[in-house]
This record gives C-alpha cells, structure tokens and sequence, in this order.
C-alpha cells in the first residue's frame, strides 16, 4: 500500500494552519489537509440550501437547471436621452424599449410603473389592466446599449442575458455569473461543511467526502505527520 506523503507546499499550509489554529482537533486538521490536496472550494447555495464541491460546480449543475439565468431581448429606442454615461442604473419597459435612468429622473422606478401603464405597446392584460413589467438594470455593458450615438428611426433589440434571482439585466452571460457568485455563493471551509447539518451536501461532493473521511485514512495522516518532526508534538496532543 502506498503511503501518505505530505508535499513541501501541503507541509507549509498545513504548519501554517495548525499555528494559527493551536487547538485545532485531529479531524478538523485533517479535512484542512484534504481541502488543500484536492483544492476544494465549498460553496453555499443559500436559496437551496446546498453545498457544492466548487463555485464552478455550482454553476455547471445549476445551469443545467435553468436557475441563474435566461436569455432575452430588450427593445432599445432613442426618442430621447434618459440615459448617460454617469447613470448607474436603468429602468427599461420590454414593449417600447423606453427607458429612465436614476440620475436623469428624479423618480425613475415611479416614472416606469407609470409609462408601461399607460404605454401603447403593452398588450400584456391582467384584469383588463395593462401589466406593471419592466426590467433593471446596473450592468455598464446594457446601460452602453442606450446611450444614444445614432438615432434610429425606430426600436433596435438587442440580446441579454436576465438573473433568474433578481431579474436584473446582464449585457453578457459572464456579467450575471459574475454576479452570481458574488452575491449568491458563499465560501466555505470543509471543517464548516463537515460540522454543520442545516444544508444539504450535493451528492458527488458528500460521495468524495465519504470516500476521504473514514478512520483508516485519517490513520494514514497521522502516520504522515509522525513522519515530519514539526508536526510530532501536535499529533501527541491529540493523542493525549
């Protein structure tokens, strides 16, 4: 059976570690030593409540589920000149493609609700009365789109990308999964993930945790460390 080596680079993390951490339990140095030897990132999904391996597997499998984001079109129109380059965020109506801008209305979100109200285009009815559907966006790429340079004689569509969680408005795919993850993921420790039971463990990252985390293989981490004089005395302590 091939024994366990601790690498230079594992060994320096992992002294690094245990001396900020002094009382450290056995365990919880040992899942440190996996998540550096396997560069495991967990991530929490706080919606679902779940637990990926990785941000990047977070999104791969849910993509597969269509929960980040769907494509669509927006209408953009240049009646006017509501948005400019000091504009940081936009209201737009799907059916016209006018749109009011936080720094050239004074009440931009009142100014939609009431423009697709009344606009002539929206053919959307719920009741009889016309639907109150419009889009937000903060994304430079999508505010760009309406600063007017040319002016067309009527509306252009152009392709976005729409954040199934808060329904902003993306000008690319990386834009909403950059703000995925950096508002709908949170890192995580494996010591964290291994020590909590109120979210789920996707089920390849709980199988690999269940492949690493058995007493034989925690033997072999021991027995590594009794190899390396720096680690001797913290392997006494936990054996006191």
């Amino acid at each position: 059976m091939t024994k366990l080596v601790i690498t230079e680079d594992l060994k320096s993390s992992l002294e690094s570690y245990l001396k900020k951490n002094s009382s450290a339990e056995l365990l919880n140095a040992y899942l440190f030593f996996i998540e550096q030897r396997y560069n495991i990132q967990p991530v929490l999904f706080s919606k679902d409540k779940m637990i990926y391996q990785s941000a990047d597997d977070a999104i791969r499998l849910l993509e597969q589920e269509d929960k980040i984001w769907h494509e669509t079109e927006i209408k953009i129109g240049f009646g006017n000149l509501n948005v400019n380059e000091q504009s940081k965020k936009i209201y737009i109506c799907p059916f016209s493609g006018k749109v009011f801008a936080d720094n050239t209305h004074p009440n931009p979100q009142d100014a939609i609700y009431d423009w697709v109200s009344r606009c002539p285009e929206n053919t959307e009815r719920v009741g009889g009365l016309r639907v109150k559907r419009f889009y937000i966006s903060e994304d430079p790429e999508v505010m760009k789109s309406y600063i007017a340079k040319v002016k067309h004689k009527a509306p252009i569509t152009k392709k976005v990308f729409s954040s199934v969680l808060s329904g902003k408005l993306f000008g690319s795919k990386e834009g909403v999964l950059k703000d995925f993850k950096q508002n709908y993921l949170h890192p995580m420790s494996l010591a964290e993930v291994q020590n909590q039971n109120k979210y789920q463990i996707e089920e390849h990252f709980l199988a690999f945790i269940q492949k690493h985390l058995n007493e034989e293989k925690v033997g072999d981490f021991v027995e590594a460390l009794l190899r390396i004089e720096e680690f001797i005395p913290y392997v006494e302590k936990w054996m006191e």
